[in-house]
């Protein structure tokens, strides 16, 4: 009765958890559509345009401080989102370890690098709008594609140090067994790492990141501490199902169309919408946020698509590691022990799965092991 008591504590705790979240996120793609609706077409946008355009008379210098103005205004709107359920609900629930200044610490940092990113970016986006009319889309999509790349080369050796110690793994079991699956399947990676996730959170994590010469191996140490050997193969034979059946490909390519669909279509929009609205150009800076709600409306209406396709990959790349481990008990103890530590919903709305999960439901992964044959 006592263990029966205590897993019916544990599923409704995660219920709860994941409702405050799936709450939060709802709020934070209302506010998001709300706020860059009032900014197309309240005639907002123009006024800050005019204010900005009083203090600088070089285009590039009054579109980055329009920019910058309308960054801090979601900075201002969306921190009490951000703070609630990025360090209040963590803690309430149990699961982060950070205090309020590390936490606003992460943010910073998060805040730096996406500056670094984002300003260039949004140049050159610019830049294209000005130079090219109304192929801005092409070039810009192609843009996107080869930063897109870039990154995915340059995170594990440059962006995820800034948040995280990597030391190369420790534990000569647990290297043995990565390493033998890793003979098996004739791949070669730079190195295996532990990184120090617990400054954080409890949750536990893993990947197999970069591409090219930055390939790594990633396992947290929470990871590390509460799994046993066999159960971290399994999850490092998930992350190689992934490499193997060229995942990460198959998602830059299946991300180039959508963005060149997106760019496309919400152009052709955009240049519809500002002619009605009496804007002349398509450079117009006090109209590009028509084009920005059309993009967030068109991302919201295929996200339900890319998370379809996300947990087809994550299906297959569950079938690669019990057919590479052949071991059902420990892939079903890793998905049972992965809940409890991410406080994962194990069974999920099935509305709520199909719009906004990446991945299938603990339950639905445990049932596909118990019936796959080895």
């Amino acid at each position: 009765m006592d263990g029966h008591s205590e897993e019916k504590r544990d599923a409704t705790r995660e219920k709860a958890y994941n409702a405050v979240k799936l709450r939060l996120s709802i709020a934070d793609i209302i506010l998001n559509i709300a706020i860059i609706a009032v900014l197309a077409f309240s005639g907002i946008s123009p006024l800050v345009v005019g204010l900005v355009g009083r203090w600088f008379s070089n285009d590039y210098l009054v579109f980055f401080a329009f920019v910058t103005v309308i960054g801090i205004l979601y900075f201002i709107l969306g921190f009490p989102f951000d703070f609630y359920g990025g360090y209040i609900v963590e803690h309430r629930f149990g699961l982060s370890n950070q205090s309020v200044l590390a936490w606003f610490m992460e943010k910073i940092k998060g805040s730096a690098i996406g500056i670094v990113i984002g300003v260039p970016v949004a140049l050159v986006f610019y830049f294209f709008l000005r130079a090219t009319g109304w192929f801005w889309w092409f070039y810009f999509s192609a843009f996107v594609f080869l930063i897109s790349v870039f990154l995915a080369r340059i995170a594990p050796v440059v962006i995820f140090p800034i948040f995280y110690k990597f030391r190369e793994l420790e534990s000569d079991q647990i290297r043995e067994n990565i390493m033998s699956l890793l003979k098996d399947q004739n791949i070669e990676v730079t190195g295996i790492y532990s990184f120090n996730l617990s400054k954080d959170t409890k949750k536990a994590n893993a990947g197999f990141t970069g591409i090219g010469k930055s390939k790594r191996i990633i396992l947290s140490d929470t990871l590390i501490e509460h799994f046993s050997p066999d159960e971290i193969a399994v999850v490092f034979a998930h992350e190689m199902g992934h490499y193997r059946m060229r995942h990460i490909v198959k998602t830059i390519v299946t991300g180039t169309v959508s963005i060149f669909l997106s760019f496309f279509l919400c152009g052709e929009l955009y240049r519809l919408t500002i002619g009605y609205l009496g804007y002349a150009h398509v450079y117009d800076i006090a109209a590009i946020p028509i084009l920005f709600l059309y993009l967030t409306l068109f991302s919201l209406v295929t996200m339900p698509a890319s998370n379809a396709l996300s947990r087809k990959f994550e299906r297959e790349a569950d079938r690669f590691a019990l057919e590479t481990t052949r071991d059902r008990e420990s892939f079903i103890s890793t998905m049972e022990k992965l809940a409890d530590l991410n406080l994962a919903d194990r069974d999920p709305n099935p509305v709520t799965e199909f719009m906004f999960y990446s991945h299938p439901s603990i339950k639905k992964r445990i049932a596909f092991a118990r019936k796959h044959a080895l």
